[in-house]
């Protein structure tokens, strides 16, 4: 047996709409201040019509009381009270009643000299009490017949409003639509783009309060296309470096089958077991500079020792510089740190010290400094020099900057390479805000390549 649940109730939508928002709360704020100008319209017409009516009930009181003694006893017959605006009654010093308006409402005797209020049968009234030496006169005033004055007034004042709410309304309308015109503009554009087209969007006419948000957008635009463009010129390059080798590999292939004899077949397949080593090692560094330049490492920086990565890589490539016949050492290490990243950091000498095993003949020296340099100034920050120089041939001046493009090799270069060797140390030497630099090593003669880094200021311990 199926048991049906019963349908969830349906969440009412919220709407998003600026110019939905910006309608609601003009609208609530009209309402509002038609709200509060009829209080104290009301309020203001109460208070005036409690001064008119007092004034006008002393006066009155006043009159009767120079007057004559009034002796006739009015007749207690039903009237309206609606239009018994005034209420009069008059008494003897002993007590009895000589005089009352026609009314319904027998206000107590004892009442109070001068104004007060006085509720009876659950009705309000305002109340004047003169004495004089023979008699005590009584003015009321039901407190309703002024407050529906008050009301009265209020109405009439707010009443233009009420009348002018919806030319109101479509003049609010009308204004923000055209206010915002603009962004439903550039909403437009936008949204009428091919996926490719990334040129920027017009800002022209466009208010101070949209106009900084698609500045940002265009600056986003020229971002992504120049990320684009270099990724197309990047798979551009790569597949015009991978086609040598891979036309290398197939010629030796077809050279070790055709080798006449075991010696001939050896010497082909150590050639042909070269030229992978050399495509691999093409592949593993496109995928590392295309990681580096991509940013797809997105980890928080850790503080990395920089002297004990450099003695890790020394101990990689050290074996490597043996086969060279290279006298790899470290000169002098201090103990640094920075931050960074411990893997990208080791690429980034890793290279270094590889590129300049290659590039220095046997019998050479491959040298590894790393110090901290001394302030030039008092507010100026300590940095980090790290340095790898070689007894190489070096890089003529006018090739030094040209080294870190992509596939660039120096020519008349001795050793072969995928020429991205320098273009990966660039990418992480930017990444860890560090600057690179070529020159010249006047101790050795060779190459000389040199990374500042900004220091980092290490922890105390706790």
């Amino acid at each position: 047996m199926k048991v049906r649940m019963p349908p969830l109730p349906r969440v009412p939508v919220v709407t998003h709409s600026l110019r939905g928002r910006l309608l609601w709360f003009l609208l609530a704020a009209i309402t509002m201040a038609a709200f509060a100008q009829a209080m104290i319209a009301y309020r203001s017409a109460l208070s005036d019509a409690d001064q008119i009516f007092d004034y006008h009930m002393q006066q009155m009181a006043m009159s009767l009381r120079s007057s004559a003694t009034l002796t006739n006893k009015a007749a207690d017959t039903a009237a309206d009270p609606e239009n018994d605006d005034l209420v009069v009654q008059v008494w003897t010093p002993d007590g009895a009643q000589v005089f009352r308006s026609l009314s319904r409402a027998a206000l107590p005797q004892r009442a109070v000299l001068g104004f007060s209020n006085v509720r009876v049968n659950n009705t309000t009234y305002r109340v004047f009490s003169v004495q004089t030496s023979n008699q005590t006169v009584q003015i009321a005033q039901d407190m309703a017949v002024r407050q529906r004055m008050a009301g009265t007034l209020a109405l009439r004042t707010v009443g233009p409003i009420a009348v002018m709410a919806p030319v109101l309304m479509l003049v609010v309308w009308w204004v923000v639509s055209g206010s915002l015109a603009p962004v439903s503009r550039v909403k437009r554009q936008v949204a009428a783009r091919q996926a490719e087209d990334l040129s920027p969007v017009s800002e022209n006419d466009l208010p101070d309060e949209v106009l900084p948000l698609v500045q940002e957008l265009n600056l986003l635009f020229v971002r992504v296309r120049t990320a684009f463009e270099a990724q197309q010129h990047f798979v551009a390059d790569a597949a015009h470096e991978l086609r040598t080798p891979l036309a290398a590999l197939k010629l030796q292939v077809l050279s070790l089958e055709r080798a006449p004899d075991e010696a001939a077949r050896k010497v082909a397949v150590s050639r042909v077991t070269a030229g992978i080593e050399r495509a691999t090692r093409l592949v593993e560094q496109l995928l590392v500079l295309a990681r580096q330049e991509g940013g797809s490492e997105e980890v928080k920086p850790e503080t990395v020792n920089l002297a004990d990565v450099v003695k890790r890589v020394l101990g990689d490539m050290n074996g490597l510089a043996q086969a060279r016949q290279i006298d790899l050492g470290l000169h002098h290490a201090d103990d640094v740190v920075v931050a960074g990243h411990p893997d990208a950091l080791l690429i980034l000498l890793r290279n270094l010290i590889d590129n300049a095993i290659k590039y220095t003949p046997a019998g050479g020296t491959v040298d590894i400094d790393l110090r901290r340099s001394v302030a030039a100034t008092k507010n100026a920050k300590p940095r980090i020099l790290l340095s790898v120089e070689d007894s190489g041939p070096g890089i003529p001046a006018d090739e030094r900057e040209r080294v870190f493009s992509r596939f660039y090799r120096v020519p008349g270069s001795p050793a072969g390479g995928s020429g991205l060797g320098m273009a990966i140390v660039q990418s992480i030497a930017e990444r860890h805000g560090a600057v690179l630099s070529l020159d010249q090593s006047e101790r050795l003669g060779g190459l000389k390549v040199k990374v500042d880094f900004p220091e980092t200021v290490r922890a105390t311990p706790v």
